[in-house]
């Protein structure tokens, strides 16, 4: 590769495979770009699916309101996976002035925006369901393409460092947003209407900071089967580690929002608080999150990059979360919920910094970045609606203190597919 060219690769950032001496510094207005984009989707989505979504269901269909919710869940979860592989593909392939990624985040933004406010407006079930579908279709047209930026403009000894300020971003939507959900547990509405607009922002304020170069020169490929089956199909070749990071996540994620997903019910249900406590414990519960996470999502990513190591701290993050989720199964106290936002915060806040620096190390084409992190991300948005729906059976069958050992093992079993990774330390 010629000099012109790295300079190139350095300014554009198109390459997948841009190296440590084309970039000596990390590119910090990149990561704090990604940080508040992804902290003005996944706080907004939380929110709403968390506290506020509940709450709506138990006011639409009282009486089979975990069914609801599981069903809402299911639902998301299939238009994700089908969402999540066909926006990072056309993402790849996308060709415009304002480069690859950043007119589908746009998209994206607007048209969550205008979902948030038709879910607002839904009196049925049916069309709630609908509406939630129809939002979880958008939302995936934010995260695929901007996950990918991490790949598109980050090198290898930099990632740590990226990653940790992006789940920043992540740690402070997971756990602030459902902070700020809770604040509006008397007014869902209103609640409701403050995320669509938190959401509208993610779109323009990303593509203004992170000034993303054209897309019209790179090659544009013909449609063919093989085009195809290479940009929106699953990944087949050099793809075990690929599939381990995948399966590992999709199982951590699940034990996670296996309890989060259904703390407002645990509180009001299994601890038998009432609204006003609910309301209280929720943002005492969600700021103990937030807080543990912040801290580790600064301090992991670096910590990783200085080590040399990705595999450790994701196993580490995983047992951690494992603790917190097994507390409150002993006792059906709400000190146990808050034990669980601490220890289970400092296990997410860590996960969060190191893994996707571990994706993109396993990435089997860094061509098709966008499509493949998409996919990785499945494992995302899978777990927060599979754990959901794990918990509504287990609830449904036996009861709400069988949802954390079942989470505990999740995270642990998660712990063990990443520790067979081979490609990464």
């Amino acid at each position: 590769m010629s000099a012109a060219t790295d300079a190139d690769t350095m300014e554009t950032g198109w390459s997948g495979t841009i190296t440590d001496e084309q970039q000596p510094k990390p590119p910090y207005k990149v990561g704090v770009a990604l940080a508040l984009v992804t902290f003005l989707w996944i706080g907004p989505y939380l929110g709403v699916q968390a506290v506020l979504l509940p709450a709506k269901v138990a006011v639409i269909a009282p009486e089979s309101k975990t069914a609801v919710v599981a069903l809402l869940s299911t639902s998301a979860m299939i238009v994700a996976t089908i969402a999540n592989i066909i926006f990072g593909a056309l993402s790849d392939l996308t060709r415009t002035r304002w480069g690859r990624r950043t007119p589908w985040i746009v998209l994206g933004s607007i048209a969550c925006c205008i979902m948030l406010f038709v879910v607002n407006a839904t009196t049925t079930v049916t069309a709630l369901v609908v509406a939630w579908c129809v939002y979880q279709l958008f939302l995936n047209a934010i995260v695929a393409p901007s996950i990918a930026i991490l790949s598109d403009r980050t090198a290898p000894k930099n990632r740590g460092v990226i990653t940790s300020i992006y789940a920043l971003g992540y740690s402070i939507g997971l756990y602030g947003g459902q902070t700020i959900g809770a604040q509006f547990l008397d007014k869902v509405s209103t609640g409701i209407a403050a995320m669509a607009i938190l959401t509208l922002i993610a779109g323009p304020l990303g593509a203004v900071m992170m000034r993303e170069q054209s897309s019209l020169g790179m090659p544009k490929k013909a449609f063919t089967v093989s085009m195809f089956m290479e940009h929106f199909s699953f990944p087949m070749h050099h793809a075990r580690d690929y599939y381990l990071a995948l399966c590992g996540k999709f199982l951590i994620v699940s034990a996670n929002f296996a309890i989060s997903g259904y703390q407002l019910y645990i509180l009001t249900d299994y601890m038998k608080q009432d609204s006003s406590q609910t309301a209280k414990f929720v943002s005492i519960i969600s700021l103990s999150l937030m807080v543990t996470a912040i801290v580790m999502s600064a301090c992991a990513g670096p910590i990783s990059d200085r080590i040399g190591r990705r595999k450790l701290p994701v196993i580490i993050a995983s047992m951690c979360i494992a603790i917190g989720a097994i507390i409150p199964f002993f006792s059906a106290q709400p000190w146990t919920m808050i034990a669980y936002g601490v220890i289970a915060g400092i296990g997410m806040g860590a996960y969060n910094a190191v893994d996707q620096a571990l994706n993109i190390e396993v990435l089997p084409d860094p061509n098709t970045a966008a499509k493949d992190l998409g996919i990785l991300n499945l494992a995302n948005t899978g777990g927060q609606v599979l754990g959901p729906v794990l918990a509504a059976t287990l609830i449904s069958a036996v009861g709400y203190h069988a949802i954390f050992p079942m989470a505990a093992a999740c995270a642990l079993i998660g712990a063990v597919l990443v520790s067979l990774i081979r490609s990464v330390k």
